[in-house]
């Protein structure tokens, strides 16, 4: 299991106090520092079953000064936003925790890391 997050963030702390209280093996990736590549994001996407703009944090200043929330949301925009949150990664919502199953989901909640803890 990894986990991708942003340390200054409270639901990406409280995710990993889960992880903890529930002794689950897992890796830590500061997204951050250690960037993914489209191709990751990709990957993340197919294992979470969404869209880029789904894990998108469109409130965040970046995102107004590329105007995201007028981009477009069709296939045809997919590598756009792709390449948007591979170029600005502080644009990825987060805690994204990847399960042994070969699933993800986006741990905001205790009921969704808990989901990920029951997938191994």
């Amino acid at each position: 299991m990894e986990i991708w997050i942003n340390p200054a963030c409270s639901k990406c702390r409280g995710a990993l106090t889960l992880l903890d209280a529930a002794g689950a093996d897992y890796t830590v990736r500061k997204y951050l520092e250690d960037v993914p590549s489209a191709e990751e994001i990709r990957a993340v996407l197919d294992r979470l079953g969404l869209e880029p703009w789904d894990i998108t944090r469109t409130g965040e200043d970046v995102a107004k000064e590329l105007g995201l929330k007028e981009w477009g949301r069709e296939e045809s925009d997919r590598e756009r936003w792709i390449g948007a949150l591979s170029a600005h990664p502080k644009l990825i919502q987060r805690p994204i925790i990847t399960a042994d199953d070969g699933t993800a989901v986006v741990g905001r909640s205790e009921e969704a890391v808990r989901d990920a803890l029951r997938r191994g």
